[in-house]
């Protein structure tokens, strides 16, 4: 298994379709950067955010998730997390992973120098849709998200063969997910 460079990505994007919007090159002139860097994909967050709020006194069960667990909050620039709270997002980008490949996401230095921590699950082998992006606010302060810009690094790992089974098809539980996505049990 191997890592893969930009111009990888760079056809595979072309190609195959495996980002849309696609961004040729990294864009970081007064942003927080994204596009293709040297070794992966600068993903940016959407405008459309899930925080979590205690307003209503649910309880947080992965199993049986209750949506009053969260604000829907729409915005066209900034979307500001409560201290030590957490928030749901999606990606700009839809990604089709071919079944080669395996993805891993890193959050950006940027955020992560700020106490704010990038968390998502990798994309398996011809797993498609928005990325759904777990944002945590680990400082006793109110911290800015900014939307539309760079939230996340994602790397692009390519098997030497083709996995028995992949996401698409076990019909995985979040196969094609279009916005924000809570937890599915």
């Amino acid at each position: 298994m191997g890592l893969k460079p930009d111009h990888w990505i760079r056809r595979m994007a072309q190609e195959a379709a495996m980002i849309e919007p696609f961004t040729d090159g990294l864009k970081r002139e007064g942003v927080i950067s994204y596009g293709l860097s040297s070794y992966g994909y600068d993903m940016r967050v959407a405008n459309e955010f899930k925080v979590f709020t205690d307003v209503y006194s649910a309880v947080v069960d992965p199993k049986d998730f209750n949506p009053k667990s969260f604000v829907d909050i729409i915005t066209d620039d900034v979307c500001v997390i409560p201290p030590n709270s957490f928030a749901l997002a999606r990606s700009i980008e839809y990604f089709r992973i071919p079944r080669g490949v395996l993805c891993i996401c890193l959050g950006k230095s940027t955020y992560a120098r700020a106490g704010i921590v990038v968390n998502v699950t990798p994309f398996e082998p011809e797993w498609e849709g928005y990325v759904t992006i777990e944002i945590s606010n680990t400082t006793p302060l109110p911290a800015k998200i900014y939307a539309n810009e760079g939230i996340a690094q994602v790397l692009f790992l390519e098997a030497d063969e083709g996995c028995a089974v992949s996401y698409a098809d076990r019909k995985g539980k979040y196969q094609g997910q279009r916005g924000v996505t809570g937890p599915r049990a």
